[in-house]
């Protein structure tokens, strides 16, 4: 397990054992999309802003990775579906660990959604993948969310807890999730996922206030960082965005430090 230590500390903060992840991945959901066209200006402002790694899949790479300022970590994402398609919440995989450590990346990660009608397969996949990181020496991300026909509210904290159980029990070294809207809720999800959690940046959001907020609450909760695209990369100043969230996740600020050192 030495490799997936080492390969850790690269996405990770060595002295809080928190991170700040920027996924990059929305292209193959979604398309074009705003914040990543120039993707080498992206990462470059998220670098700059101290976020400890960015997510992104195998092709985009060419394109963005590395250039100037400040290192970052890389996490190739390896499963995907479009918004186009009849089967959106049904992940598939499109790239593997070898590919990821022929890249030079320092981790991958995985979706699933759990209570989707291929649950079984992508739980199949999961496994696999986690064999194969475990090979290697990879860490392995997984992105769970309860999503499905049986699913009323993506946000329950018990689905929510459940789905980021199912990732832990799978193998993944790191689990993002949906936060659940309050301290109280969110650290059950903590508790019971065992493995380190990162929350999801959910939908854009229009103030700033609340997108820190959130990120200061799942730390007091117990959290371990996020993984936030949105909010960061479609933010008016993408890289003082980047740095009042990892003043908040990795130096310990309040809301009211990050915002009047970075935003105002």
């Amino acid at each position: 397990m030495f490799g997936k230590s080492i390969r850790l500390e690269r996405i990770m903060d060595r002295n809080t054992g928190n991170c700040v992840i920027v996924p990059m991945d929305h292209g193959i959901s979604i398309g074009p999309t705003e914040g990543l066209i120039n993707m080498k200006k992206a990462v470059d402002d998220v670098a700059n802003g101290g976020a400890t790694a960015v997510l992104m899949h195998k092709g985009l790479i060419r394109y963005s990775h590395r250039t100037s300022g400040n290192d970052i970590g890389l996490i190739l994402h390896l499963s995907a579906s479009t918004d186009l398609g009849v089967t959106s919440n049904s992940k598939v995989l499109v790239a593997t660990v070898e590919e990821a450590l022929k890249i030079g990346a320092d981790a991958v990660s995985v979706h699933i959604n759990v209570g989707a009608e291929t649950e079984p397969e992508m739980l199949s996949d999961l496994g696999k993948i986690s064999n194969d990181c475990n090979e290697w020496g990879m860490p392995l991300l997984v992105m769970a969310y309860p999503r499905g026909p049986k699913i009323e509210n993506s946000y329950d904290p018990h689905a929510v807890a459940h789905a980021a159980r199912v990732a832990a029990e799978l193998g993944a070294d790191i689990v993002k999730c949906s936060y659940t809207g309050d301290i109280d809720s969110f650290k059950e999800v903590v508790k019971g996922t065992l493995a380190p959690v990162v929350i999801a940046g959910g939908p854009k959001m229009n103030s700033d206030d609340d997108i820190l907020r959130m990120v200061y609450d799942s730390i007091q909760a117990g959290g371990h960082g996020v993984s936030i695209g949105r909010n960061v990369f479609q933010h008016r100043n993408v890289e003082a965005m980047t740095r009042a969230i990892s003043d908040i996740v990795l130096r310990g600020y309040t809301v009211e430090e990050a915002k009047k050192n970075n935003l105002e």
